[in-house]
């Protein structure tokens, strides 16, 4: 009963972040459950949005999808012209969406260097590799639904472009993470294990959905080669930053992606098995599977900074984990994984649950996502 409440939540949801003109915003501020103490999420993250679409489609809500996929094309500053996001959000209407205060590793990116790729000094330059990746995969999912051939040209600047800032075992430009923290520094190889991933599953699925143009497929084994190179033997689990002589040794829990969605591994490869236990050890706190060790962000603000107070269990990865076991085909623990956040929701799903309690923004649209897609594998929905 409370997983099909969950599930009319998430449609609603998922609807109220799909606006008229295609543009799919992490969060409604506008709900009345909205906290007024945290950042305001009325932004387009491209990596959020494409998870969303992944779950429209499983759930027949095809236009939202579609709309997306042409928001980007038509409104996404810079995308038409560069094949890739360089910032890592937008506003609805489709302009870069810079940060107030930018960071300082922002600040340390030289001005020839925006200004080679963007044609400007833009304050937003936050290029997250995965992005593009991960709006590839959406589209491919798409494709297994619908014919996609009118999103070809998508596809083919989406993957050139991808590969126009790839050299041979790092991207060319300075690269942040997913969680929007750590930076990749291209004169030191640095790389983001999990934007490899989904660079690289990205370009998998451009060649199956359009064939192989140029070197894409070139790009795409030289990005899974040096994924392989994440492993380190000695920690035995799969790092979420490395380069020259260099590692971030912390265990990030975002290396679930490299099972699913990205396909990298099987779910029983040893090296996986290895890492996931490693996760579940340093970054499982009663039963919530928090991003890693000592994360402080829980999205709070004060007088328009972040106050840091020290972050809880993200259900998005806890619906990972439950896709993951359930491709192991341990449907036990995928189910154990399911129920603690459906267990502490009263409906809508927040980015973070802290003391058996939400927290952070609520809702999350890309929380809502991962619940109908972790739902499907368990055939809950």
């Amino acid at each position: 009963m409370k997983i099909r409440k969950i599930y009319k939540k998430s449609i609603e949801v998922i609807k109220n972040c799909s606006l008229k003109n295609g543009a799919i915003v992490a969060a409604d501020i506008t709900d009345e459950i909205y906290p007024n103490n945290v950042q305001a999420y009325d932004y387009v993250w491209p990596r959020d949005a494409s998870y969303v679409c992944v779950a429209c489609d499983l759930i027949g809500l095809s236009k939202i999808p579609e709309k997306f996929f042409n928001w980007c094309w038509e409104r996404a500053e810079l995308f038409k012209e560069k094949g890739v996001f360089l910032a890592n959000k937008f506003a609805p209407n489709g302009t870069i969406a810079g940060e107030l205060v930018e960071s300082k590793y922002i600040k340390k990116i030289p001005i020839k260097v925006r200004k080679r790729y963007t044609g400007t000094q833009i304050r937003g330059f936050e290029f997250q590799p995965d992005q593009t990746g991960s709006l590839l995969w959406a589209i491919w999912h798409h494709s297994k639904h619908h014919k996609t051939s009118k999103f070809n040209h998508i596809v083919e600047k989406s993957a050139d472009g991808v590969c126009g800032i790839w050299k041979k075992d790092h991207f060319k430009l300075p690269s942040f993470d997913l969680w929007e923290e750590r930076i990749a520094w291209p004169e030191k190889r640095e790389k983001h294990t999990y934007s490899l991933a989904m660079c690289a599953k990205g370009l998998e699925c451009a060649i199956e959905m359009v064939g192989d143009r140029k070197n894409w497929k070139k790009c795409m084994d030289e990005m899974k080669n040096e994924i392989s190179k994440a492993y380190v033997d000695k920690l035995r689990y799969f790092v979420r930053t490395f380069g020259i002589n260099k590692i971030d040794p912390k265990i990030d829990s975002s290396m679930f992606a490299l099972v699913w969605p990205c396909e990298i591994f099987s779910a029983d490869d040893e090296r996986i098995v290895n890492t996931v236990g490693k996760i579940i050890k340093e970054n499982e706190i009663n039963g919530g599977i928090m991003r890693y060790r000592n994360d402080k962000y829980d999205g709070k603000i004060r007088w328009g900074k972040l106050i840091l107070n020290g972050a809880g269990a993200w259900p998005i990865l806890n619906f990972f984990a439950s896709i993951y076991f359930s491709k192991l085909g341990d449907r036990k623990r995928a189910l154990e994984y399911f129920n603690w956040v459906i267990e502490r929701s009263d409906g809508k799903i927040p980015e973070q649950i802290k003391n058996d309690r939400p927290c952070s923004i609520n809702p999350l649209a890309w929380s809502h996502a991962m619940f109908i897609i972790a739902a499907k594998y368990l055939n809950l929905i």
